[in-house]
């Protein structure tokens, strides 16, 4: 018998960090990523990185842009992917048309967030987020430093 949470454990594989820090995350989803097999060995590998990856929307569909997944050595020389090329990102119509109107706001774009495994699927955590401005990164990195030091107090 199989464990109950099995297939909501996560398995963090890369996560943007920086976008919290460059944008206010609004909203999140989650998403399927089409990949091939050798994309998936070099995942399960712990290697991929999403930190200059974007969300584009064209023509009904969404997809990953310049995530970088190496190439996986055993696979060959003929079975193996391009490690920058453009995912197909796998959601439901409603969410899809949803995310594209919202980005084709003023401001507003969307950003991936966190790329995991859930069960043996990979997923991609995807975020709408508004561009802070140089004063709000301030004020966030204050307000986060002050959280700190009080916290620090009171474990005194």
């Amino acid at each position: 018998m199989a464990s109950k949470n099995s297939g909501d454990e996560r398995r963090v594989i890369a996560e943007n960090r920086k976008a919290r820090h460059e944008y206010d995350i609004l909203e999140r989803v989650e998403a399927g990523l089409q990949l091939q097999g050798s994309e998936v060995k070099s995942l399960r590998g712990g290697k991929g990185n999403i930190a200059e990856a974007y969300v584009r929307f064209e023509d009904g569909e969404a997809f990953l842009v310049d995530a970088h997944i190496p190439q996986y050595p055993q696979a060959g020389p003929h079975n193996n992917h391009e490690p920058r090329r453009t995912r197909k990102l796998l959601l439901k119509d409603l969410e899809l048309e949803k995310w594209a109107r919202k980005v084709q706001e003023k401001g507003m774009t969307a950003i991936p967030l966190l790329l995991y495994f859930k069960g043996p699927w990979v997923k991609l955590e995807i975020g709408l987020g508004r561009g802070r401005k140089l004063h709000d990164k301030r004020n966030a990195i204050k307000d986060r430093e002050s959280k700190r030091d009080a916290e620090r107090e009171l474990r005194r």
